[in-house]
């Protein structure tokens, strides 16, 4: 199921200004392997809720190769880091690659672990954190993330409408998962959300 009108998606892409040469390589990287990355559309995004913020500590759980974090290295203030999780070595070392090249490797503190338990073993509060993890565990990134946010925090999380199977009958794990944070989100008092339906859905919620 289509988010957007496939029309306005090709009106939305068509204003968006060409990228960089890393970012361009990354997005047909992605295109050819199949790899799920926010994309262009959403990267801004990311960079402007950085720069609204004023964010000096962003932590991203579930990082890839790094095409986030160089989008969020576009907003962060000046000697902000960015911290990146993901399983893969294989990954990590793509990742430093691209930022090496980008020129923003003394900005990220690339972890290869579990980002829930980096979330856990992680000391102070965070100005940002990105969701991207294994979507049955978005309930559980809710209830351990928002306390690590500090004050007008943002939660951002990736992928809460799912290709569209959040409105259909699908009981898999990942969609029961996302229904349920989606939930968590809208009736907690914590925080204040917002669903954009943008590429996929975005989901914003700032820590009251």
């Amino acid at each position: 199921m289509d988010i957007l009108d496939p029309a306005i998606n090709r009106y939305l892409n068509s204003l968006t200004p060409p990228r960089d040469t890393i970012l361009q390589e990354m997005e047909r990287m992605a295109s050819e392997k199949g790899f799920p990355i926010i994309g262009p559309l959403v990267g801004r995004l990311l960079s402007q809720l950085a720069l609204l913020s004023q964010a000096r500590r962003i932590l991203e759980l579930g990082s890839g190769y790094g095409y986030s974090a160089i989008w969020f290295s576009m907003g962060i203030q000046p000697g902000g880091q960015i911290i990146c999780t993901d399983g893969s070595m294989e990954n990590a070392s793509l990742a430093a690659h691209f930022f090496q090249r980008a020129k923003i490797e003394d900005l990220v503190d690339y972890r290869v672990d579990d980002a829930l338990s980096v979330l856990g073993k992680e000391s102070g509060s965070f100005d940002i954190i990105l969701n991207d993890v294994d979507k049955h565990q978005y309930p559980e990134v809710f209830r351990l993330a928002v306390p690590r946010l500090r004050k007008g925090g943002i939660l951002i999380t990736d992928n809460v409408l799912w290709q569209g199977r959040v409105v259909c009958s699908d009981y898999s794990a990942s969609t029961i998962g996302i229904r349920k944070f989606n939930q968590l989100t809208y009736k907690s008092q914590e925080v204040l959300t917002t669903l954009i339906p943008l590429r996929d859905g975005v989901s914003l919620s700032i820590k009251r």
